[in-house]
C-alpha cells in the first residue's frame, strides 16, 4: 500500500515507528484497520502548531485539521467532545457544538486537562486515541481533503491521514457546518 504524502514531509509507515507517536495513540492504531493507510512524519516541534508548520513546511492550510476539546454540561453531566476541523476554519462551538452536545454552555477544556485526560501533549492532540467517553465530532468538510495533517499525541511528529479515514476513526460523528470559515 502506497503511503500519503503531502509537501516536502518524508512520510514513514505509522505502525512502524511507535516512536513518533503518544502512548494512547499507539495503542489505537494497533487495532485500527485502516492503520496501514496512515504515515507518520518527523517535525520540529518547536513548529507543531498549525500556522507555524503550514509555513516552515510549505503547506496549504486546508491540508490541516486541528482538534479542540470542549465541554459543557446538562443536568449536572459533562459532556466532553474533541472536535476535528480543518485548519482554515474553526469549530462552531457557541452554537452547533453546544446543541450536539445538547449543552447550555460550551468552552474549551483547560489546557492542564485536555493533557491530562487525553494523555497527549499540548499541540499533539488528535481524535485517535482519546478517551473512550469523549465523542468525536468531524466537521464533514476534513473527509475531502486528499491528505490531512493530524496531530500525533506529541509536538515532534504528526499523522498524513487521507481525509476520508478521519470519519472512520472509532466513534467519530461527521457534522455538516462543524467548522465556520475564517474571515
Amino acid at each position: 500500500m502506497t503511503l500519503p504524502t503531502l509537501g516536502g514531509l518524508d512520510p514513514l509507515p505509522v505502525l512502524d515507528h511507535p516512536d513518533l507517536l503518544g502512548p494512547t495513540v499507539v495503542a489505537a492504531l494497533a487495532t485500527w484497520p485502516y492503520a496501514g493507510e496512515i504515515a507518520v512524519v518527523a517535525i520540529d516541534p518547536d513548529l507543531a502548531d498549525t500556522a507555524a508548520m503550514s509555513a516552515a513546511y510549505d503547506l496549504p492550510l486546508d491540508t490541516g485539521a486541528n482538534c479542540v476539546v470542549v465541554s459543557g454540561k446538562r443536568d449536572g453531566e459533562e459532556r466532553v467532545a474533541a472536535c476535528v476541523v480543518r485548519a482554515d476554519t474553526r469549530a462552531d462551538v457557541n452554537a452547533l457544538v453546544k446543541r450536539t452536545l445538547d449543552v447550555r454552555k460550551c468552552s474549551f477544556l483547560s489546557m492542564d486537562r485536555a493533557v491530562e485526560e487525553s494523555s497527549m501533549e499540548y499541540g499533539g492532540i488528535t481524535p485517535v486515541g482519546l478517551p473512550p467517553a469523549w465523542r468525536v465530532l468531524v466537521d464533514s468538510r476534513v473527509l475531502d481533503v486528499d491528505v490531512a495533517v493530524l496531530g500525533s499525541g506529541v509536538r515532534r511528529s504528526k499523522l498524513l491521514v487521507p481525509g476520508r479515514l478521519v470519519g472512520e476513526l472509532p466513534g467519530a460523528e461527521v457534522i455538516e457546518g462543524l467548522g465556520l470559515t475564517v474571515a
